[in-house]
């Protein structure tokens, strides 16, 4: 057997780093992007297919059962439980595609397997911090995106078009076939890293007892009861009287809740700990108040969630700037042939860099750059206002010229690049947050704090740029990302023995 191809090598993270951030992006691209195609083409209307966003949700909720992947099993065995049943999910959309009638249980599936795809990630990043510490976890960070973003483009460029020309049973079969290669390695060379708490068949058996059950089923019908009450125009009536309460998504009331809830632990911290304590099972609502109870939380809080206001805001206006610009046309290579691989770079750059001189030394130039984008959107937005001017709304915009076309792709390059550096300081800076007994549901915490720059610039962007214009507007977008950067100074968590920072007082 060549060199190469020996377990040993097989089984270093270069390796399986690639191969399960692929399994991790895959299953999403597949249920959240490609779904969509699938349905149009199968003549599903606009309004059912705008109902699909439905399968992001599970993405969103995952921190409320991230504690028992903490508790039950190991990280590997979620894992390898969860791809199998993905496998064999896309098998089944596989066979049943041919028959029309059977789109709706397809949609269904979908859903189902959204849920199976947001835990299979959690075990993945879970699994990522068990088995690195922390000088490699932030040395393999461009591993980690590189395959994603491999996974996302496997999936909208070869899955889709082998829907496209050929058929979706074998576009499905296909991917079911890849995502089964993947997992045939995991199961026979994924190391071994954890060993387990409890087995993993006993987080099922708290969810069947009565006082559990029940408690499930009153918050089915309190979110029933509200959705049905805001049926009769109430909710409506709100929104005709505070806009942006209509720009605000399911996932961005998720994302606020979650932090109204880790708010009020912080303030509750004493009573809820002196409650805990007597209660030697409660493992989920201790991996909570775990994330809130150290020194300066509040302060890395405020950092995950400011960090990436500005770029946030740039990205939500960047789109309809190109297409009021009058480059719509050029819109894909720009994104996918120098974008891409500019992302990728920057990623795996910041990930050696943080390695190599740590996070303190690297995050402050890092998140710099990735916020001077916003202002060099700024000059080039200002430099072309005139087209922008001529060409919103034209039916044939008039061309920018080779050179102005140059610079955008010029600008949009430094932009992925810069923001793959600050993609390597978050994730860093997320995992760092996480405490060794509650990897996955911190991580999962983080995250969703994460979202919610995102969901509140999201509302405001758009006014912003219908009232100053695209240039004015990414000035004041790299304004918002000063708050953020100012706390850099204050936050904790930026040296690797910081990461399990005892409670506070």
């Amino acid at each position: 057997m060549p060199e190469i191809l020996n377990k040993k090598n097989l089984q270093t993270p270069h390796v399986w780093a690639f191969t399960t951030y692929f399994a991790e992006g895959f299953p999403y691209t597949l249920i959240r992007i490609v779904s969509s195609v699938f349905f149009r083409d199968n003549k599903v209307s606009l309004e059912a297919i705008g109902l699909t966003s439905l399968f992001g949700l599970p993405w969103v909720l995952k921190f409320l059962w991230g504690p028992q992947i903490d508790q039950f099993g190991t990280k590997r065995r979620w894992l390898l439980n969860t791809q199998g049943l993905l496998v064999l999910l896309f098998l089944l959309v596989a066979l049943l595609t041919p028959f029309p009638q059977m789109i709706r249980y397809i949609a269904v599936f979908f859903f189902v397997g959204s849920i199976i795809a947001a835990t299979h990630d959690m075990a993945i990043d879970g699994y990522y911090m068990e088995a690195l510490d922390k000088k490699n976890q932030a040395r393999f960070v461009g591993y980690r995106v590189m395959a994603y973003r491999i996974a996302m483009m496997t999936g909208t460029g070869i899955v889709v078009t082998i829907g496209a020309v050929s058929s979706w049973r074998l576009a499905y079969l296909s991917a079911a076939g890849m995502l089964g290669v993947l997992f045939m390695y995991h199961f026979f060379l994924l190391p071994r890293v954890e060993t387990p708490l409890r087995p993993i068949h006993q987080c099922i058996s708290p969810l069947l007892r009565l006082k559990r059950s029940l408690t499930l089923v009153l918050i089915g019908l309190t979110i029933f009861a509200l959705r049905w009450s805001m049926s009769y125009g109430w909710y409506e009536n709100l929104k005709s009287n505070l806009p942006f309460l209509g720009r605000i998504r399911v996932s961005g009331w998720i994302g606020i809740s979650l932090l109204v809830l880790l708010a009020i632990m912080a303030l509750f911290r004493n009573y809820i700990k002196q409650s805990l304590f007597r209660n030697p099972d409660a493992f989920y609502s201790r991996a909570f108040l775990a994330y809130m109870d150290r020194e300066k939380m509040g302060v890395a809080l405020a950092f995950i969630i400011l960090m990436r206001t500005g770029e946030s805001m740039l990205a939500s206006m960047v789109s309809p700037f190109l297409v009021d610009l009058g480059v719509k046309v050029h819109y894909g290579w720009i994104s996918g042939g120098v974008g891409l691989p500019f992302s990728i770079v920057g990623a795996m750059l910041g990930g050696w860099f943080i390695a190599r001189y740590g996070l303190r030394k690297t995050i402050w130039p890092f998140l710099l750059a990735q916020n001077l984008t916003n202002v060099i959107y700024m000059v080039l937005a200002l430099g072309l206002n005139g087209y922008v001017t001529m060409n919103t709304g034209a039916a044939v915009p008039s061309p920018i010229g080779s050179f102005n076309l140059f610079l955008l792709a010029s600008v949009h390059a430094f932009d992925q690049f810069s923001g793959g550096l600050g993609t390597a300081v978050l994730i860093t800076f997320l995992m760092r947050t996480c405490l060794s007994d509650y990897k996955a549901a911190h991580y999962a915490i983080g995250t969703g704090l994460m979202n919610i720059s995102g969901v509140l610039s999201g509302v405001i962007s758009g006014f912003l740029a219908q009232w100053l214009g695209y240039g004015w507007f990414f000035g004041i977008s790299f304004l918002a990302s000063i708050p953020g950067m100012t706390l850099i100074f204050f936050i904790p968590f930026l040296d690797e023995q910081d990461s399990e920072i005892l409670p506070a007082d």
